[in-house]
């Protein structure tokens, strides 16, 4: 029996993630005789230098093909070149006609399909749906070098050059379509990705351990539409197969707040069962003469491995936003790998059905993945063209996959997933020394230490019983879970060793940084700000007001000047002048104009003048696209009567909460005068220290210019008109 069996074969309380096949141990494949190459090959021509007849994958990609870990195409090519096969790459095809995907001849086993490492919409379009005029994952940031919707476009041309050859999508763009979706560009809810691209089967979040499992058993002549076994995989079938429970999510659902942890080694005292008898071995009780005790027999627990839950069908959720909230919410609460359920949705006649989520991968399979031998640059095709996304993080290290942040709008969680999975010292360090010896253009300084989030390496919940049986969305909100180890030392470690490698001068940390969660470990933050800071660095609060910050999950302002206290204060004593760079969201769900007014006095009254700003964008599977969607919270039990919450969508409405923002942008004067005194607010138009906005207009209406989003700001001055200000009443 292979390994996966084994996994769900065991109850709960013994699941261990070394009970999953490690990705290292598979004997290679034949091909593996040919030896690593030193970039995978994007034509035909390189494939006979390299002696290759044919290729047995072809990983077709939305972004151009550069040979380092952060970006997906190289990270699994060179995992499925370590296995033994021969992989090849096309990159930003022409998608008019399929001859683009004949240019490497026919796979052995199969397509591989992403869209990159950004989803394609999300690429291509700004929060206000209008078209980018760069692409950051493009030679020389050329638009228009990737279709909308990337995978199901490269999938039907996939289809077209090869019918016969087995389809298999993957990437943020397919693992967040699994299911039907709220899409926000068409503004209507989509299809499942599966039931649209006709792909064979989709694998979602990290999905190295599914894909090397899946590649061997194709290659041992096992048809693509037999294998159903594979976790964190997607795929359609006809029924329910026979020995399945079948569970509504409408019945699972429970109401109510989350509840504190339960510790399952507590005993606590309560009444005494029949075991506990004293006389004559019989329980005690207050039945009258004569009575008698109906005995309860107990079913036993339910197999939870072969328990299916329902979610309500693409067409109900289509028509209903209420039962579209409800079924995100029962998706996020089947999303830890210790002890979610299948599930299924019905497309018309036929079932999208989701294994459970991957085993995250051990420190050990960490490393083997990033220890490739990647050529660390772009391919050579590209020549001197500049791709900014790779000028971002070509002196940059990635430490660490996952967040337990579970912030609403953002996907990472449910892409990632919330276990922390790490790399190991030794493979970190070795990285940087590689960086130091290989990277061209390296003047001693690393941009990064980092991933999803600055400081979460290595951390995790105290107890790997009460983890595997946790149903929380987020492990630090409303509060920093009690079971969670909040250590840092691990990470203080590694800075310190890290720049005490010959040849780095600097080492920054570029990544967000999670401060109610840093400020748990004050020697940590006098290590990042003393040592790792290059004058500022960026945090991100979100928002000021508690209602909204509610609906994003994150923390209140408390968090936020505690570390601000401590940022200073470190600062002060290494005689460094620092700055935080706060990142806020406008329109997000939840959100008001008199919070957005609010935001606006608070930035104001800390002299914050921001140039750059973030409007909320409904992204797939995110909660907080449930509750743009469906105005709806479903961080609560939902139903037709549950909270209903404000939804920021008009155009005007996103934009002025954009402006309230940028306050100190002249160009936005005139909508937030309208916009205050709509508000009964216009004691806030003036020239008083109290006033957010002039009543006057300088004549030019340039934009305020800043220094990286701070208050080094220079001052606007008013134009006179014959000697006078132009006022506005």
């Amino acid at each position: 029996m292979r390994a996966f069996l084994q996994i769900v074969a065991y109850p709960l309380e013994q699941y261990s993630t070394m009970l999953a096949k490690p990705i290292q141990s598979y004997r290679p494949y034949w091909a593996k005789r040919f030896g690593p190459a030193p970039v995978l090959p994007m034509s035909r021509a390189e494939m006979d230098a390299l002696g290759w007849d044919s290729c047995d994958i072809i990983l077709v990609t939305g972004d151009a093909y550069i040979d380092h870990p952060s970006f997906g195409m190289a990270l699994v090519g060179r995992l499925l070149e370590a296995q033994g096969f021969r992989v090849g790459i096309i990159a930003q095809p022409d998608w008019q006609n399929a001859n683009a995907f004949k240019a490497l001849g026919k796979p052995n086993l199969y397509f591989g399909v992403t869209a990159g490492n950004m989803d394609s919409m999300v690429n291509r379009y700004t929060a206000d749906r209008k078209i980018r005029s760069d692409d950051a994952y493009t030679p020389d940031a050329a638009a228009n070098k990737r279709p909308d919707r990337a995978v199901l476009v490269y999938s039907q041309r996939c289809r077209e050059a090869y019918s016969d050859v087995p389809l298999v999508i993957g990437s943020i763009e397919a693992s967040l379509r699994r299911i039907a979706h709220y899409d926000y560009w068409s503004d209507k809810v989509r299809r499942s990705i599966l039931v649209d691209s006709k792909a064979d089967i989709l694998l979602y979040g990290n999905a190295e351990r599914a894909l090397v499992e899946l590649t061997h058993r194709i290659a041992k002549g096992e048809k693509v539409a037999d294998i159903q076994d594979i976790r964190g995989t997607a795929f359609l079938r006809k029924r329910i197969p026979e020995g399945w429970s079948e569970i509504e999510s409408t019945k699972l659902d429970r109401p109510g707040a989350v509840e504190k942890h339960v510790d399952p080694y507590e005993m606590k005292m309560g009444k005494a069962d029949a075991s506990c008898a004293t006389d004559d071995s019989k329980p005690k009780t207050d039945l009258p003469d004569g009575a008698k005790a109906i005995e309860i027999v107990r079913k036993p627990k339910a197999d939870r491995t072969k328990q299916v839950v329902r979610l309500p069908s693409y067409e109900e959720v289509a028509n209903d936003p209420v039962l579209y909230a409800h079924a995100s919410r029962v998706l996020h609460l089947e999303a830890n790998p210790g002890n979610a359920r299948a599930l299924v949705q019905r497309h018309a006649d036929r079932e999208v059905w989701l294994n459970p989520p991957p085993i995250p991968l051990t420190t050990k399979e960490m490393d083997y993945v990033y220890d490739m031998p990647y050529a660390r640059k772009p391919h050579p095709a590209y020549k001197n063209a500049k791709i900014p996304a790779w000028e971002m993080i070509r002196f940059s290290v990635n430490i660490m996959r996952g967040c337990f942040g579970g912030c609403t709008f953002c996907s990472i969680t449910e892409h990632e997933g919330r276990i922390i999975q790490s790399r190991s010292e030794a493979s970190i360090l070795k990285e940087v020394e590689e960086i130091r010896d290989k990277v061209e253009g390296f003047t001693g300084v690393i941009s990064d230490l980092g991933g999803p989030t600055a400081n979460m390496y290595r951390i995790a919940c105290k107890s790997e019983s009460i983890e595997k049986n946790c149903r929380k969305l987020s492990c630090v909100y409303p509060g920093i879970c009690e079971n969670l180890q909040t250590d840092h030392s691990a990470l203080i470690q590694l800075y310190r060793k890290a720049r005490a490698i010959k040849g780095v001068k600097k080492i920054l940390i570029g990544s967000g940084v999670r401060y109610d969660l840093a400020v748990k470990s004050p020697e940590y933050v006098k290590e990042l700000v003393q040592h790792h800071v290059g004058g500022y660095l960026k945090i991100a609060p979100e928002h000021s007001e508690e209602n909204v910050l509610s609906k994003m999950m994150k923390p209140g302002m408390d968090a936020y000047d505690e570390f601000k206290a401590m940022f200073e204060k470190f600062s002060a004593e290494a005689g460094k002048k620092q700055y935080l760079i706060p990142y806020f969201i406008a329109a997000h769900p939840g959100t008001t104009d008199e919070d957005m007014l609010n935001l606006a006095l608070w930035l104001k009254k800390y002299d914050f003048k921001l140039d750059q700003v973030q409007t909320f964008t409904p992204t797939p599977m995110a909660m907080a696209t449930a509750m743009y969607h469906s105005g709806k919270n479903p961080l609560r039990k939902v139903t037709a009567d549950s909270e209903n919450v404000p939804i920021p969508k008009a155009g005007n409405v996103r934009k002025l909460h954009k402006a309230f923002i940028r306050y100190h942008d002249p160009n936005n004067w005139p909508m937030l005068r309208e916009a205050l005194i709509r508000m009964g607010r216009p004691d806030l138009i003036g020239a008083g220290k109290h006033c957010l906005i002039p009543a006057w207009q300088p004549l030019s209406n340039k934009p305020v210019t800043t220094i990286r989003g701070e208050q080094l700001e220079r001052t606007v001055r008013p134009r006179r008109v014959e000697g006078k200000k132009r006022k506005f009443s």
